[in-house]
């Protein structure tokens, strides 16, 4: 058996961490979702830190590691490196703290972000094209000028702060079974299960901790089965809270020891997942946030009819750029049957589109943009080619749309659904 105290955080930390936080983060609420209950046949609820300040759970380690800084190390300022959620959780940090921020953002960040970034304070800098080449300036700029770097996980005092979500869980679903939530570099995960299991072990329980990773960001799984960090060559995700391609040391050593499982989903249940989330709980969260309720909309927990018992999920942010949100919701909608394009090569004579349009129109779905052309590689001379977009009702509903076309001589080809 573990013995917690030999570990780098420990409860002590953690509960130093929520005193520290005390009247600067909000305790976020508590929701419960009937309709993942009924999926998976236990209770549910949603750990709501998209509705935190900044945004998301970032705004504790951040503010707990900057606070514990001295007086001297915080007139040299802090600096720190990331997409979106630990940039604004350093920038509102800095702010209450009256600490000068200067953060590194690769130059394809989402414009949201940025301006909310800025909004609180820090002075922004554009560098590289993903999070690790910004990470590697933002630490060479450190190095330069002897500020303190602000890790978004690999810190003793970032993970006591995440880990502080645990115990509000605690308080909140005093009888909760399974925690799930999403792992990057693991501050999170590793946080939580300090802190959840350290309670569990004094209360002579077991709660079982899973940790959640987009498909084609998923580090942990072969480090952990390695028992070594094992970097990932490419990440891509619309997750961009987690595409971390190399665990963090510190939060490695925690997970490996306590956590009970990580687990994988992909880009399409990631995407179903938040339509879900928009449709059934009214909540607006980002990809990286909402790859626990893919794990429970995916089966993962109860595969071989197993029950997870009572389960809470984090939410553990919201910041999502409205374009992304856009695409999301098509691929989403799609990937639920609920939105279908489909492209026919037909003969360029009168009456084709009608007969198209009847056919579609009878089997009760709706256009929403149709594209037609004469023009391209594949289309032969006296041919032409059309796309069109329809709202659908379902994977059952779709075959009776692709099976109507069919039957009138049609060859639907299709291109999303």
């Amino acid at each position: 058996m573990t013995n917690l105290v030999d570990l780098a955080v420990t409860l002590d930390d953690v509960q130093a961490a929520q005193k520290l936080l005390d009247g600067v983060i909000a305790r976020t609420p508590i929701e419960e979702s009937r309709a993942l209950g009924r999926l998976i046949g236990a209770n549910v609820s949603l750990k709501c830190e998209n509705l935190q300040r900044a945004g998301s759970f970032k705004i504790r380690g951040a503010y707990v590691r900057m606070a514990r800084l001295s007086e001297a190390e915080k007139a040299r300022g802090v600096v720190a490196a990331s997409a979106g959620n630990h940039a604004q959780g350093v920038a509102v940090a800095a702010a209450r703290l009256g600490i000068k921020a200067r953060i590194y953002m690769p130059l394809g960040v989402a414009l949201p972000k940025l301006a909310a970034t800025r909004g609180h304070g820090a002075e922004v800098v554009l560098h590289g094209h993903n999070v690790d080449e910004a990470l590697a300036e933002a630490k060479r700029y450190a190095e330069e000028t002897d500020t303190v770097f602000v890790h978004p996980f690999d810190n003793v005092d970032v993970v006591a702060g995440q880990g502080t979500i645990g115990l509000e869980i605690l308080e909140q679903v005093p009888d909760v079974d399974t925690i799930l939530m999403g792992v990057g570099g693991g501050g999170l995960l590793a946080g939580v299960a300090v802190a959840v299991k350290a309670r569990a072990r004094e209360l002579g329980r077991e709660i079982r901790i899973i940790g959640v990773q987009a498909e084609n960001a998923a580090a942990y799984p072969p480090s952990l089965a390695a028992d070594a960090l094992v970097p990932l060559t490419k990440v891509s995700t619309i997750a961009d809270g987690i595409a971390v391609g190399r665990p963090g040391q510190l939060p490695f050593s925690i997970i490996k020891e306590l956590v009970d499982d990580v687990v994988t989903v992909t880009e399409d249940s990631l995407a179903r997942a938040l339509i879900f989330l928009l449709e059934r709980s009214k909540m607006v969260v980002e990809p990286a946030g909402a790859v626990g309720v893919a794990a429970l909309l995916d089966g993962k927990l109860t595969e071989n009819g197993a029950s997870p018992g009572n389960t809470a999920v984090i939410l553990s942010g919201g910041n999502i750029d409205p374009m992304l949100m856009l695409k999301v919701i098509q691929r989403g909608l799609a990937a639920a049957g609920r939105y279908l394009v489909v492209r026919m090569l037909l003969d360029d004579r009168p009456g084709s589109l009608a007969t198209i349009s009847r056919i579609i129109a009878e089997s009760d779905a709706n256009v929403t943009g149709v594209d037609h052309t004469r023009v391209g590689g594949s289309i032969s001379m006296g041919d032409v080619a059309i796309t069109i977009n329809m709202e659908t009702k379902g994977d059952e509903h779709c075959d009776l749309i692709l099976g109507n076309l069919r039957a009138e001589g049609f060859q639907p080809m299709v291109i999303e659904g």
